[in-house]
């Protein structure tokens, strides 16, 4: 009798358990995969092994299978290390590179790009992903702040090179092209040097003195300095950031597919580097193609799709077809996705499951949204909080500063600002310590304690979701690129009918993200001119970074500490029946116009493309 009373407590406890807490099963799948990480984090420490090894090791463990798959070639995991041994030769001959050296790495999706950052980690050296969309001072400021030697460019980069090579020639940096031949004086050409090299491997010595704590890769974000700022990654942030993809459930036999841009985090990190992980295979595109995007997935076998916000959104603009729901696609990891599109993607394209994370570059915090509840950007786990000491903080939006308490303390309360507490030293920013100062919080719950400042509003439901809300400060997001609010006010400034500018970012229904406009205030006695405006903003900024409206008004408002008021602004948006000042709307290849009712409804109805 009380082995039958046992056996039925035992067959009803997964029930009462699973209706008090629907996500048991999966909180205990990460129970078990963060445990299985920590241990390989705490050997990795002890014993130190970069993914570089962890590829050589696939090198040796299957190399024969497809590593690389970009549009109609191909390349096994014993071909890529070959290719990157010829480059890694190439370079410590003509470029007389040794162990701590960075390099800067100007260049789009391509296997070369791979090769090249496999070389200078065969090497000891440090790659530094500079954007390919920036140009002149962006450009040179993105090269000098991490110190680098050397600059490597794409084929197809020359152009923008040849613009800054002045100042780089004065600088004494030595500048490589992915040509085999080049006639630009203080441009030496790569290719043909790489394809006469020996494909042997490397001495290990070259990177001995390479440890967990050693600079890995530069990569940069938008912040408030209004440049690009360098994020310093160290080797143990590159593994954190390769494990994601194996909390997200892929499989050595995946083929992922990545079409965002290998200079950013999302794509190098959790794509390439978690590729390597895992040992799978990689679909490389050059850029994201909606058009093409599903007949990539069927050509190719792809079963897990790497995405940000837009790209759902882009998705499930196209057109409706018959096979919307013909591919192998299981998994899809990324970031940014918002709820409404997150139901329409699944109605239209099946049963992906859908993993949203949260992060940031130079962060020392992330989520993962394991539990499957939509539109969350992950979800609190016990071992986790343990192990990675975060809070969420109330945060006033109108002065841009934690609320504290009448001791001075913050104080944990519904509208969160997410930190991170900083138990080791904080890598922050290249030759940025004023940046990196103030990513950092003081006296945050006790004297003398130190948070990671994340700069991302963010709220927790009943059951520990984690939901995110809100940009703060100067940066806000759009088509996937962060833009820094004063590095557009700066171009803005120099037009000459501008006496003021304040850049911020406007919400537009059906988009992720917010997109560009700009109060101006004009100088006396000048009009506004749409058309040099236009020409303007075309030489000197990235289609994303323009602001698409234009607000006059005869006086910025700011604060009482004379900063700039950018919230109100965000808020009022752009709509002329709200705003009496005069409104400009920028349309593509003619210049900034009046903006009208009959604009404004075709942006909120979908009918206008942005």
């Amino acid at each position: 009798m009380l082995a039958y009373i046992l056996c039925t407590a035992l067959a009803v406890l997964p029930i009462l358990i699973y209706f008090r807490n629907p996500y048991f099963l999966k909180d205990l799948y990460c129970t078990f995969i963060s445990i299985y990480v920590g241990i390989r984090l705490s050997r990795i420490e002890k014993k130190f092994y970069s993914i570089l090894d962890r590829f050589l090791d696939k090198v040796a463990e299957h190399p024969h299978k497809k590593f690389i798959v970009y549009e109609e070639s191909s390349y096994t995991y014993s071909q890529a290390d070959r290719e990157s041994n010829k480059v890694a030769r190439a370079l410590l001959t003509h470029a007389h590179l040794k162990q701590g050296d960075t390099v800067a790495l100007f260049l789009g999706n391509e296997p070369w790009f791979v090769w090249m950052w496999l070389a200078l980690s065969k090497l000891g050296c440090t790659a530094s992903f500079l954007n390919v969309n920036i140009r002149s001072k962006s450009l040179l400021h993105c090269f000098s702040c991490c110190e680098a030697k050397v600059l490597i460019a794409g084929a197809d980069l020359q152009g923008a090179i040849e613009e800054v090579l002045p100042t780089l020639k004065q600088q004494g940096i030595l500048v490589f092209i992915l040509r085999e031949h080049c006639h630009v004086d203080c441009i030496e050409s790569l290719s043909d040097k790489i394809q006469m090299e020996s494909d042997e491997p490397l001495s290990r010595q070259l990177r001995a003195s390479i440890n967990i704590k050693s600079p890995a890769v530069y990569i940069y974000t938008s912040g408030t300095t209004g440049l690009p700022k360098a994020a310093v990654l160290k080797h143990k942030r590159v593994w954190r950031g390769s494990f994601l993809l194996t909390f997200a459930g892929v499989r050595s036999d995946d083929v992922i597919y990545i079409n965002l841009p290998l200079y950013h985090s999302a794509a190098f990190l959790i794509g390439l580097c978690g590729t390597i992980e895992r040992g799978t295979t990689v679909v490389l595109r050059s850029k994201f193609s909606a058009s093409n995007f599903w007949n990539d997935c069927r050509k190719y076998n792809v079963t897990v799709i790497q995405y940000i916000g837009e790209v759902m959104r882009y998705l499930c603009n196209t057109p409706k077809r018959d096979n919307d729901k013909d591919h192998k696609v299981r998994l899809a990891v990324g970031n940014g996705i918002r709820e409404d599109t997150w139901v329409e993607f699944l109605e239209r394209f099946g049963n992906i499951c859908i993993r949203e994370c949260y992060g940031a570059t130079e962060g020392n915090v992330g989520f993962i949204n394991y539990g499957g509840k939509v539109g969350a950007v992950g979800r609190e786990h016990f071992l986790y909080k343990m192990a990675c000491k975060y809070a969420l903080i109330r945060f006033d939006t109108e002065k841009e500063e934690p609320v504290r308490d009448s001791r001075g303390f913050c104080a944990a309360l519904p509208f969160k600002l997410l930190f991170k507490r900083i138990l080791t030293p904080f890598s922050g920013y290249a030759k940025d310590k004023q940046q990196t100062d103030k990513k950092k919080l003081r006296d945050v719950f006790e004297k003398g304690d130190m948070y990671f400042n994340s700069g991302d509003l963010l709220k927790i439901d009943d059951e520990g979701f984690l939901f995110f809300q809100d940009r703060i400060g100067d940066t806000f997001r759009w088509k996937g690129e962060n833009v820094a609010t004063t590095e557009v006010a700066d171009h803005l400034l120099a037009v000459d009918f501008v006496e003021e500018a304040n850049v911020y970012g406007v919400k537009v229904p059906g988009h992720e993200g917010r997109i560009g406009m700009a109060a101006l205030k004009l100088k006396e006695n000048m009009d506004f001119d749409g058309k040099a405006l236009y020409q303007h903003v075309k030489n000197y900024l990235p289609s994303y970074a323009r602001p698409r409206f234009v607000r006059i008004q005869d006086a910025l408002v700011v604060t009482s500490t004379f900063k700039q008021m950018k919230v109100k602004l965000a808020e009022e948006g752009f709509n002329p029946a709200l705003i009496k000042d005069p409104l400009f709307y920028l349309e593509d290849n003619k210049g900034y116009i009046p903006m009208t009712q009959e604009l404004f409804n075709c942006i909120a109805e979908g009918r206008l493309r942005l």
